[in-house]
């Protein structure tokens, strides 16, 4: 995967199978193959950017003595299905005999909600009365009708030890109660991972993500505001449906509250940012609720990029746990973190409550920019990527675990390193180096793949369903025109260029406007290719050309659309439009551009899932997406869509011109690959299957935690440690964002 030349030695890093590496050199005088350890591997890199080094003292990360007598999977499949492999080794080790199951009798009877008891009350002392009562409740439940609810047998159960909690009428309580039996008698990994599904653990759930303009109206496309927002919104909904689905089976009459914390923005013109707690579309019980950044001077008023707000978060960490903790008027019992900044607050934050936690990253930068770990001093200035790799090293390792969309965001393919795999050893010279910081078999990484919401996300031809009133407003989006003595007034700024035939099929992309995004890439390959213009137009929905953008990758990146729409002529073929806010004209936008038999296309470089692809084949638009990151996964390639490789943009464009003319030709070939992605997401991604997994895992994760001491005591010392000596110093040096 590497080669480092330094005369007479060439050194590599042999990329075995993902997540397994090895590090030799070879004299090319004598042609001698030595093998190297992980640091003196980097010693040779440091030496690239520092040249030769006498100086032996340099900080060496490694975690690896604090993991390395848990048990692991060593096959590549098992890597992201860890709470499977974690099931049926500790059921394995810990239920070897009936004393090893008292801390499973200990967890049940932690159980409690504002001061009351669930599951078991203190009449049961030890296992041989549990499994006694068990049978006794089933025998007499054999007398009662499926449906009696639990509150006719309540008082009777109270007395021999249950309390709510095992279900809510006589089926499901028996259920609860044979699966428990079972473990008891004879562990099984699968009955043990249903019977903590169904253990009411979740009432309060706190949601992370602190940077962008977090809110559900009128913020989408500014800048560090997009897919990450989507993600969390859309989820929130069906979270707390299931949630409150299983407290009503469970037998219980709770409430559940889910609280999305983000930063309040002062400055926030037009938008909500600047309101406390805000309700969220479509759920009743959750709400976003919104901290400021503050100094020793007061509080932050304006936006600043994700990129500087290290300095920040620790006293944030400190007001959201109070404010939480009010607004709950109780602990979370499941704190998400979501990219770099919220999943640091999260590990903050769980540490100091004593709270499951869940790592989401989205993306991890140090994959998007390549060598920004060696050459991190030229990023510095602009990205702060020493805080940020910092951060996350601190919270992959606190996290209980880490849920991914895919298992390429953990472990790549065969010919890319992964996200997570990419931090596993690594050198930011004259920082410190990192001998082993996360290892891709760990069993805390699970694939939970996101979705689209199926209510709002659905085919163009479900015509009953669709919001046709906003359809004149699509049509003067996409076909507007406007006098050209006009063109630089406020009238058109939102968008530039016009499609002269409406009779093509749009080629259409939306995005964030920055490098990764890669938007003037496709732009770029676009233009150059005559026949693919002939055949499609092409419409670019990302940035935002009404006010002058504060984020300098969007402004050189809006510098280089408007000189290819100059160099290449592309008004008549192509409109660009900025940002569009109005997440339910979006969603009608799909299915529009499907009526036009045209294709979603998702240039990036690399993207770490792609909700803009499951958007797309949701709405049944045929879809073209990176082949590097999660939509490698989503799509299989010819069925349900297509890969491509933006690093080789000629070849993109000849497949999309291949893929129209065969649908001028045949026009059942367009309909062949919309229903192959139609049926692609009904099968694995959707919301639904996402909430429920979510759920399961953080009673899992939970409950293996409490029974054989995960949280270990001396991992967290080891990255107190860390956090105190070199990040605080870091985030100190990040210049503080100053009003105006």
């Amino acid at each position: 995967m590497e080669a480092i030349v330094l005369p007479p030695w060439v050194v590599l890093a042999i990329r075995l199978r993902p997540g397994v590496w090895e590090y030799v050199r070879i004299d090319v005088n004598t042609l001698i193959v030595e093998e190297l350890s992980i640091p003196q591997y980097l010693r040779f890199k440091e030496e690239l950017i520092n040249g030769s080094s006498k100086d032996n003292f340099v900080l060496e990360l490694d975690f690896e003595p604090f993991t390395s007598s848990f048990p692991r999977p060593t096959l590549t499949k098992s890597i992201g299905n860890g709470v499977e492999f974690l099931n049926r080794h500790l059921s394995a080790k810990m239920f070897h005999d009936k004393d090893s199951l008292s801390p499973l009798l200990d967890f049940l009877r932690t159980h409690h909600y504002k001061g009351k008891t669930m599951m078991l009350n203190n009449r049961i002392q030890n296992l041989n009365a549990l499994q006694s009562v068990l049978r006794k409740a089933v025998e007499y439940l054999t007398t009662l009708s499926a449906d009696t609810p639990f509150s006719e047998f309540e008082h009777r159960f109270q007395e021999i030890g249950l309390e709510r909690g095992w279900g809510d009428n006589v089926e499901r309580v028996m259920e609860t109660m044979h699966m428990l039996l079972e473990i008891l008698e004879g562990p099984d990994a699968c009955t043990l991972e249903r019977f903590l599904g169904r253990i009411p653990m979740a009432f309060n759930v706190v949601i992370l993500s602190p940077h962008g303009f977090f809110a559900q109206e009128n913020v989408l496309g500014y800048p560090d505001t997009g897919g990450q927002i989507v993600y969390i919104l859309d989820q929130v909904p069906v979270l707390e449906h299931e949630m409150l689905k299983r407290i009503k089976e469970q037998g219980l009459d709770i409430v559940p509250r889910i609280l999305i914390v983000t930063r309040l923005l002062p400055d926030a013109t037009g938008t909500t940012c600047g309101q406390r707690l805000e309700k969220v579309f479509g759920a009743e019980h959750s709400h976003i609720l919104r901290v400021p950044f503050r100094t020793e001077k007061g509080m932050l008023r304006k936006w600043i990029s994700r990129f500087e707000v290290w300095p920040y978060l620790e006293t944030f960490t400190e007001d959201v746990a109070k404010e939480v903790t009010a607004e709950l008027q109780a602990k979370p019992d499941l704190i998400i973190g979501n990219y770099s900044d919220g999943n640091l607050v999260a590990s903050l934050l769980a540490h100091k409550l004593g709270v499951t936690q869940c790592t989401i990253a989205h993306a991890l930068e140090k994959t998007k920019y390549p060598d920004s770990d060696i050459y991190w001093k030229n990023f510095e200035e602009k990205y702060h990527f020493s805080c940020q790799f910092t951060a996350d090293l601190i919270a992959m390792n606190s996290t209980d675990f880490i849920i991914t969309s895919s298992f390429q965001e953990i472990a790549g393919s065969k010919d890319t390193v992964g996200q997570y795999e990419s931090h596993t050893a690594f050198t930011m010279p004259g920082l410190y180096r990192v001998v082993h910081g996360i290892d891709v078999f760990d069993p805390k990484f699970n694939i939970v793949s996101p979705g689209a919401d199926t209510g709002i996300y659905y085919a163009h031809s479900e015509k009953d369903k669709r919001l046709t009133t906003l359809h004149p407003e699509i049509e003067e989006l996409l076909f507007g025109y406007v006098e050209e003595h006009l063109k630089d007034s406020h009238v058109n700024k939102w968008y530039r260029c016009v499609l002269k035939d409406k009779s093509k099929p749009i080629l259409f992309t939306m995005a964030r406007l920055d490098n990764v995004k890669n938007l003037t890439g496709l732009v770029e390959w676009y233009a150059k290719n005559l026949r693919l213009r002939e055949l499609v137009n092409l419409v670019v929905v990302g940035g935002d050309r009404r006010k002058e953008s504060k984020d300098l990758e969007e402004q050189a990146q809006m510098k280089k659309m408007y000189s290819l729409i100059e160099e290449y002529e592309l008004n008549g073929q192509f409109r660009w439009i900025s940002s569009q806010m109005n997440r339910v004209r979006n969603r009608e936008l799909y299915r529009v551009i499907a009526d036009t038999k045209g294709a979603f296309i998702q240039p990036a470089f690399y993207e770490a899932f792609g909700l803009t692809v499951i958007e797309a084949m949701t709405c049944g638009l045929p879809t073209f997406a990176t082949l590097h990151g999660g939509p490698a996964e989503i799509i299989v390639h010819g069925k349900s869509g297509f890969h491509i490789d933006p690093y080789h943009g000629d070849q993109v464009a000849e497949l999309l011109v291949e893929f129209f003319d065969e649908c001028k030709k045949d026009p059942d070939h367009w309909e062949t690959i919309s229903k192959g992605g139609l049926q692609r997401i009904q099968e694995k991604y959707t919301w639904q299957i996402y909430s429920g997994r979510l759920l399961t895992l953080a009673g899992v994760y939970g409950f293996w935690k409490h029974v054989s001491k995960l949280d270990r005591l001396e991992i967290r010392r080891y990255l107190e440690m860390f956090y105190a000596l070199k990040f605080r110093k870091l985030a100190e040096s990040v210049p503080l964002a100053v009003d105006k």
